[in-house]
């Protein structure tokens, strides 16, 4: 019988039963919760789904944080032989109805009270929605079925009904609808199956050494297929242990409680611990300062030899260990003390920042994965490691870049198309070749690198094309920048909004005497717009011209999910940021008296305009 996730996940539960499978924190700890538990919970859970008439191949949306029952809910729905539909607990209404509507589902599990109150005024706009079930206590309605209730109907229906269902199931039946997020318009459904995920499961088994002593701390959204795949069901296949954050802000404190040895996230989580770690060294005392930049000349030299495949000599082995007890052992601490590596993925990651993390002895392995391929294409692992690419092709997975750069996949991963879509599935083919949209360079090694979306690129009105990602990872390298998007598609120069990092921004501006009440004071005044203009130049002195910035705009707040401009795993929605700020990009490009024309925009309606010089 071939292989499918809920039998697959079952089969552990019977390896060791009472051995620890998930860790959730109650009050001021964490409890341990058993696989004798889990699977305890997939037959309720599957059962209950049988009772209230879910049939094989019915969908099931899940929208709620990273839980136990967000689990229990996925695989009981796939146990009863459903197709489970994620969406992100942080998304609005709109997408929520968008992708339940879409996706045709019959229940919904849903872990907000919020969400269940707006839910309630537009029930008649979900006309295939049957049983909303609300995993949270505090809001009644007729049509919201409580957890207990919903589960209490698991008695009507004896186990063997569900096992019938489990061994029915088919390797290539659809396991899920993962809804992409959505940077360049409505999200769309695509159909990965239990065979593309579980490929890719052991595709990454076979390059990541992973079992029951590792802990991994969860808190991307389960809806998002990085998390999905390789920090979940990885983990259940390894039989590692998955500890759930209580939220993106406890993070740092939920690190030192859990002390876990693998850690899987977006680029920004990595680029705000590193902006924390040198602002706090950068603001210490001079000899603290010579320490820490000493071990990290050190880390770096060790790491290039590793990084060759060099050995390091026996001074540079005695310096590397001082270092690490003196300097880097801190930041060990910080982390748990116990993590092995981080797995970075869904953006691209700034060097700088995986190179100080790998000086430190804490590798970051940067993988290259899409929702349409089951998240694994290509990735960076133990002693296979290039900075600055996101790896080697996983085993089983093919490359071929075409003739516009584009990248082209095939392999087990590879979805099945897109949900009610065929017109765009076969526009996403080349044969039996997926088209990702991608743009990237293999090396003589194997090692895939990123340059940008295809869709993204800047065409420039002289015919130049650039890669915006590029030049806004440049700046974000700066530590007075958080974020920033590039803009100038059949423009005859570059353009970019700014957003400050205002925590060292701030620091700046009382060091040096500037008055300022607020963000937006702190923006327009001269010599923050003088100061930004001098890094920014500097950051671009080695670019040819036509890919460098001319004028920028600094702005008095971040690019927001609250405003549609970033997707929940903050990935720049371009054209909705371009519209909101369609005014401020455009009078960039006005004739200007002299000077440089670098300005300043402070949210809301009002343009806060003034010249650096």
């Amino acid at each position: 019988m071939e292989e499918t996730i809920p039998r697959m996940i079952l089969k552990r539960a019977q390896e060791d039963p009472g051995r620890t499978v998930f860790m959730q924190k109650i009050g001021e700890r964490y409890g341990a919760i058993p696989w004798s538990e889990l699977e305890r919970q997939i037959y309720r859970f599957g059962k209950s789904l049988l009772a209230s008439g879910v049939a094989a191949g019915d969908r099931v949306a899940i929208m709620a944080p990273n839980c136990p029952n967000w689990a229990y809910a996925d695989l009981g729905a796939m146990a009863a032989g459903a197709v489970t539909v994620p969406v992100y607990h942080t998304e609005g209404l709109e997408a929520l109805l968008h992708i339940v509507n879409d996706s045709g589902s019959r229940l919904l599990f849903l872990g907000s009270v919020l969400t269940a109150r707006e839910l309630a005024e537009h029930l008649e706009e979900l006309p295939e929605l049957k049983t909303i079930v609300l995993l949270v206590d505090g809001f009644e309605h007729p049509r919201f079925l409580p957890l207990d209730a919903f589960l209490a109907q698991a008695e009507q229906i004896v186990d063997a009904d569900l096992q019938n269902r489990l061994d029915h199931a088919r390797a290539e039946a659809t396991a899920t609808l993962v809804y992409t997020s959505g940077t360049t318009g409505l999200p769309k459904g695509a159909i990965l199956t239990h065979s593309n995920i579980l490929a890719n499961v052991r595709a990454a088994v076979s390059v990541f050494t992973l079992g029951p002593d590792d802990i991994c701390l969860s808190f991307l959204p389960l809806s998002h297929v990085f998390e999905r795949v390789d920090g979940y069901y990885l983990m259940l296949h390894q039989r590692a242990i998955i500890a759930y954050a209580e939220d993106i802000d406890t993070v740092p404190l939920n690190l030192t409680e859990v002390k876990p040895t693998v850690v899987i996230s977006v680029p920004r989580l990595y680029e705000k611990m590193f902006a924390r770690i040198m602002e706090r060294v950068l603001s210490g005392p001079w000899l603290k300062k010579q320490l820490f930049f000493g071990a990290l000349k050190i880390g770096r030299a060790y790491a290039t030899k590793v990084l060759a495949n060099q050995t390091p000599g026996g001074l540079l082995q005695v310096a590397m260990g001082a270092a690490r007890r003196a300097v880097f052992s801190k930041l060990q601490e910080r982390l748990g003390g116990r993590l092995r590596f981080f797995i970075s993925g869904g953006a691209p990651l700034g060097r700088e920042i995986a190179e100080f993390f790998l000086a430190a002895g804490i590798p970051i392995y940067e993988g290259y994965g899409l929702t349409e391929t089951a998240a694994g294409i290509a990735v960076n692992s133990p002693g296979q490691m290039r900075l600055g690419s996101v790896g080697l092709p996983f085993p089983g997975t093919d490359l071929r870049i075409d003739a516009d750069g584009e990248i082209l996949v095939r392999g087990p991963g590879v979805f099945q198309g897109y949900w009610q879509r065929p017109e765009l599935t076969a526009e996403t083919f080349d044969e039996s070749w997926f088209k990702t949209g991608d743009i990237g360079r293999l090396d003589a090694n194997g090692f895939l690198t990123i340059t940008d979306r295809k869709k993204d690129l800047i065409i420039t009105a002289g015919g130049e094309n650039i890669a915006p990602q590029n030049l806004e990872n440049l700046f974000k390298s700066d530590k007075y920048l958080a974020n920033a998007l590039v803009y100038g598609d059949r423009k005859p120069f570059l353009t970019a909004l700014l957003v400050p990092n205002f925590d060292n921004l701030e620091k700046y501006a009382r060091y040096k005497k500037i008055d300022f009440l607020n963000h937006c004071d702190l923006v327009g005044h001269p010599r923050v717009l003088d100061l930004l203009r001098r890094r920014i130049d500097r950051l671009q002195e080695n670019l040819p011209p036509f890919n460098r910035v001319k004028r920028f705009t600094l702005l008095s707040r971040d690019f927001s999910s609250a405003e549609g401009e970033v997707t929940p795993t903050l990935k720049l929605k371009r054209k909705v940021v371009a519209a909101h700020f369609q005014q401020v990009l455009e009078t960039m490009y006005l004739p200007q008296a002299s000077g440089n024309h670098d300005r300043s925009f402070c949210g809301g309606d009002s343009d806060s305009t003034i010249a650096a010089k």
